[in-house]
């Protein structure tokens, strides 16, 4: 009995786990993208303060990396999720 029960698992888990990690991915990788379309508005509102002092360099900066890192994981995301549903 273990035995059949092994080689059911074996044949029927990897057929499970496939759709579950391609939609982990998904999930995540809108995640990130709501959190890059999100700040952008705080992003452009920087970007058009902008006056040349340290401080808005700094906020300038810091609000399009972020920006730029969040799309980036999200596309990232949605990448390894096309790569896992074709393997």
């Amino acid at each position: 009995m273990p035995r059949i029960v092994k080689q059911f698992l074996s044949h029927v888990m990897p057929q499970v786990i496939r759709p579950l990690r391609v939609l982990w991915n998904q999930v995540i990788g809108f995640l990130f993208a709501v959190l890059a379309v999100w700040s952008a508005p705080s992003t452009i509102r920087h970007i058009k303060g902008f006056d040349g002092s340290v401080d808005s360099i700094f906020r300038v900066t810091l609000s399009g990396f972020f920006s730029l890192l969040m799309a980036g994981f999200a596309i990232f995301s949605f990448l390894r999720a096309r790569k896992v549903s074709k393997s």
